[in-house]
């Protein structure tokens, strides 16, 4: 799954704070037709799901996708204190220049359930996201989404620095940035292997897993994005362009460049420098 490519739709959001009623009981039974994602932020319980246990405390975070029977139970005593937010997505991408729109078929790169450390920023966004939701001021719901995509984000970026390989990661870094300074050349695997001493299998494996891209097309990415910024320039030919960002074959680059934006580089041209 590619998470660059998600549109999101807001069910609704649910909090409790220290202090606060306890508007749900102590023993929950329920199958989501959603997805749900909770933050435990006090108070104790456990959660049971496919004959598995967890224990729920300050840090934990749950992932509730569809059509997965769970079951909780609160400690009477200290009731969880927790932030939450209902969801659905599709898949939204652009297919000879037409929107593609794919209802979700999997679910988040995420685990049942996972403990977080120093979640500050998550705690810091999931309590944005459901006090805006909670207002209702104006464009709440625009806002809300905005602040659901910087929370799934968050989270990512949480587990990705708590993880044991977090040199790997750093290392897929390193990868873009070198790319990022050599957009004008050719690049093979090999090279970007040699770069960060990881082998190319190795390298491939953790790169898509980190970005959602494989190397090349990654690398092929940035160099339309690049060439979307030449284009509406509009003082350079296509060949011009192609050449800039290290193509020796124009027809090769268009064919690239219609893959990634749907269009040919000539159509994008047309359509954001002529308006037609």
């Amino acid at each position: 799954m590619n998470i660059n490519n998600l549109f999101f739709n807001l069910h609704y959001c649910n909090c409790r704070q220290p202090g606060g009623e306890v508007k749900y009981s102590s023993i929950i039974n329920r199958t989501l037709q959603h997805h749900e994602i909770i933050l435990i932020t006090g108070g104790k319980g456990y959660i049971r799901s496919l004959h598995k246990s967890y224990d729920l405390k300050e840090g934990t975070l749950l992932y509730l996708s569809p059509n997965v029977r769970y079951s909780a139970d609160i400690d009477s005593a200290e009731p969880i204190c927790f932030f939450s937010v209902h969801f659905s997505y599709v898949t939204v991408g652009i297919n000879n220049d037409k929107w593609d729109i794919t209802e979700e078929v999997d679910t988040l790169p995420l685990d049942f359930v996972q403990s977080l450390k120093d979640c500050y920023l998550v705690n810091n966004v999931f309590k944005r996201l459901v006090e805006n939701w909670m207002a209702k001021l104006p464009k709440y719901e625009f806002i809300a989404k905005a602040l659901l995509q910087e929370l799934i984000f968050e989270i990512f970026q949480n587990i990705r620095n708590n993880n044991h390989d977090y040199s790997a990661s750093l290392k897929v870094d390193r990868v873009i940035e070198y790319m990022r300074g050599n957009i004008d050349n050719k690049i093979t695997l090999t090279d970007l292997s040699k770069l960060v001493h990881l082998s190319p299998t190795y390298l491939s494996g953790i790169f898509k897993e980190t970005t959602g891209y494989s190397v090349i097309e990654f690398f092929n990415k940035m160099k339309v994005d690049k060439a979307k910024e030449l284009i509406i320039d509009g003082d350079k030919k296509i060949k011009e362009v192609a050449k800039i960002l290290g193509f020796t074959d124009e027809f090769y680059f268009s064919r690239i460049f219609k893959k990634i934006e749907g269009i040919s580089p000539l159509e994008f041209y047309h359509k954001n420098v002529h308006g037609y």
